[in-house]
Parts: structure tokens; sequence; C-alpha cells
């Protein structure tokens, strides 16, 4: 006679695996700021911020405000999640609409 198969959903190893998986791919995945276009700040402000906190030279910033302006988005700075959280936080800080997206 078999004994009965139990299965532990919570405990399955190919749980485990897809969850370990899953997070490799996420720390090594490269993530953007994407600045989002408000009715608050000027292209001067938006230039400035992006020269400053990116490393925009001021034709690229400018490029960046247009988009933004026209198109409501633009991904202004792309690396890694650690590198980019501090940028972001500095563009918020600057009442900037941006976040960081995978």
């Amino acid at each position: 006679m078999n004994a009965p198969h139990l299965s532990f959903p919570c405990c399955s190893v190919e749980t485990e695996t897809e969850e370990a998986v899953a997070l490799e791919t996420h720390i090594g995945e490269e993530w953007h700021i994407v600045l989002y276009n408000d009715d608050e700040n000027t292209f001067d402000h938006v230039i400035d911020m992006l020269v400053k906190h990116c490393g925009h030279d001021p034709l690229q910033a400018e490029q960046c405000a247009v988009i933004v302006h026209f198109k409501g988005k633009c991904q202004v700075k792309s690396g890694s999640y650690e590198l980019l959280e501090p940028i972001c936080t500095k563009l918020l800080e600057a009442q900037l609409n941006a976040e960081i997206e995978p």
C-alpha cells in the first residue's frame, strides 16, 4: 500500500524556488526615475533640478522637460534602485512629481 502524498503549498520547494528567482530578478533589474507633468513647476525649475540631481546637461534636461510637458511623463534616470532612491528623494524635495519604477 502506498503512503498518501501530503502537500503543503506554503512550504513547497517549487514555491520557494519561484520566490527566490523572482527576488533575484527583481534585485538585478534596472529601475527608472519617471518624472510626471504637473501644473506647479516652471520649465526652468524642472531643468535646473534635472541638471543638479540627475546629472543631465542643460539640453538633455530641457528635452526631458518638453517630453514631460507634452507626453505627461518621461524616464529621466536609470540604474539600480539603490542609486536612484536618493536622487528621486531630492526631486521630490524639490516639489517635482517623480517615482521609481521597474
